[in-house]
């Protein structure tokens, strides 16, 4: 059943500009939920990533809640705090969500 959310939701979308805002928000947002996920799997805190990584553990905390600002080498930086590498990705673009630079770890 739709909400009045979902409802909403579409209709925004269909506009460019709203659904490519939409969509840049969500990549870097699945970013800072990869960097969280990653950091918890190895059972570190905030602070404890931040000092292996040569940061403070506020700017990790910001990188978690939205990496859309996030430079390449401050990834790179976490990555191998972390004990990975990191690759960047273009994929096509196919629907929402999809139109962005995939960054995984």
């Amino acid at each position: 059943m739709a909400t009045r959310w979902s409802n909403y939701y579409a209709r925004q979308v269909q506009d460019p500009e709203m659904r490519a805002l939409v969509e840049r928000e969500l990549a870097s947002l699945n970013v800072g939920i990869q960097i969280a996920r990653l950091r918890e799997r190895r059972g570190l805190s905030q602070t404890q990533l931040a000092a292996r990584a040569g940061m403070s553990a506020p700017k990790i905390s910001v990188l978690e809640c939205s990496a859309k600002d996030a430079k390449l080498g401050t990834l790179i930086r976490i990555a191998r705090a972390l004990g990975l590498g990191l690759r960047v990705e273009f994929a096509p673009e196919k629907g929402l969500g999809s139109r962005h630079a995939r960054v995984s770890a």
